[in-house]
């Protein structure tokens, strides 16, 4: 037992300052190269109080947002009508289209846009269900109003196109929706559990609950429409939130494999450079998706003026940035402060400090344990006072004392200390 100790604490001694010579020399670098190298240089579990607190104020602002402000609806899950016809020169603004609609149906609509641009842009009213009288009348009061040209060049009444949705629908879409949601979360706790340990799993799913809240917070803030391709979106945001935070964990199980059986680093530690060597893999990974998106945006939406498609493509932006900062600042030390629970990475944690400690005060020539300042006793020096030369100690090997005359050894053997 006591082979064993000496053997801990002399390996200590050399694991210790390994781990601070390779943090100081990764600091020596720039932020690119530490960057891309995943030296360990980046702190993300030591500072996870401060990363709780950021989570925990977007995820206020996000449910601020939904209590407050509220959710926009489509029409695919309120019900309604929608009017859509051509804009024409492009002269005519949706106030007027808004003023022809009150003042023939009696009420406001629930809102006129323009969807697309140029020649190619449509209005599109959208109003609770409109019986076919009513229906009728609009369409003639928009046909007198604005002239819109139909597809063969010349002013219709058939430009005006409606199309109607019920109740009904829209709540078979939101049970849809919910139940694809659910599965989708049932069978990524399966996988995960079985996969990786339960507490990679509890992690997980809370990271898939944050990016719905904060991705649900953002629409309700910006106000945008929510459709059938916002839960499209929304499921796909969440695979890829999944994907990044599998990746990281699979780099922490990597590093803390028999982590109880060295003293070289903390389980936090490990996992704070499986965090270090893939964050640059998520980094690209987030670039490589976003670029996609922008593209859906500028030429799908701007270009092209298919208005639906931009719902799609803000939910897929926003779970994309919020899936790459979940996986990293909440999914991982949100694994590490479960794990820090157990007993296994408790007493380990206990074991690296105070071998640490112990190596530091043999570096620095004081007694690891000497009383500390404020003690009775005061510090003393680790070294202890070596013998007289005279006096043998038990176990002494016999050596030649040499001659004061020549330097060489005498034939008279005297005791020598081991």
């Amino acid at each position: 037992m006591a082979t064993k100790n000496r053997f801990d604490e002399e390996s200590t001694a050399q694991e210790a300052p390994d781990l601070e010579s390779s943090a100081s020399e990764a600091s020596k670098h720039g932020f690119f190269v530490r960057l891309y190298t995943g030296t360990g240089a980046f702190e993300v579990m030591g500072k996870r109080k401060l990363w709780y607190t950021v989570s925990g104020i977007i995820v206020a602002i996000a449910v601020a947002a939904m209590v407050i402000r509220g959710f926009t609806f489509g029409i695919d899950f309120e019900g309604g009508t929608k009017v859509s016809f051509p804009r024409g020169d492009g002269q005519t603004t949706t106030q007027q289209v808004e003023t022809v609609f009150s003042d023939t149906i009696g009420r406001a609509p629930d809102s006129v846009v323009i969807v697309g641009s140029g020649n190619d842009a449509t209005f599109q009213i959208r109003a609770e269900t409109l019986t076919n009288d009513e229906m009728i009348k609009l369409r003639t009061a928009l046909f007198d109003a604005f002239q819109p040209v139909g597809s063969d060049g010349q002013p219709s009444e058939q430009a005006v196109s409606d199309s109607a949705v019920s109740e009904t629908w829209g709540g078979q879409i939101t049970q849809k929706a919910l139940i694809a949601l659910v599965v989708f979360l049932v069978l990524a706790a399966i996988y995960i559990t079985i996969r990786y340990e339960r507490y990679m799993a509890i992690a997980a799913l809370a990271t898939l609950g944050f990016d719905l809240v904060v991705t649900a917070g953002v629409y309700a803030l910006v106000g945008f429409e929510v459709t059938p391709a916002t839960v499209i979106g929304l499921l796909t945001i969440l695979g890829f939130s999944l994907y990044d935070t599998v990746i990281v964990f699979d780099k922490v199980e990597e590093n803390t494999d028999g982590f109880e059986h060295s003293t070289r680093r903390t389980f936090a530690e490990q996992a704070n450079l499986a965090v270090n060597q893939t964050f640059m893999r998520s980094i690209n990974t987030s670039l490589i998706s976003v670029l996609p998106i922008l593209a859906l945006m500028v030429i799908a939406v701007w270009l092209l003026g298919v208005g639906t498609l931009m719902d799609l493509a803000l939910v897929q932006l926003v779970g994309v940035i919020v899936g790459t900062y979940s996986s990293i600042f909440f999914a991982t030390p949100l694994l590490v402060s479960l794990r820090e629970r157990t007993d296994v990475v408790r007493k380990h944690t206990r074991r690296v400090l105070n071998r640490r400690q112990t190596a530091a005060a043999r570096a620095t020539g004081i007694d690891a344990d000497a009383p500390a300042e404020g003690d009775a006793e005061p510090a003393t020096v680790a070294a202890s006072p070596q013998p007289p030369p005279d006096k043998p100690q038990p176990g002494a090997r016999p050596v030649r004392p040499t001659s004061s005359r020549t330097g060489r050894p005498s034939g008279k053997r005297t005791p020598r200390n081991r």
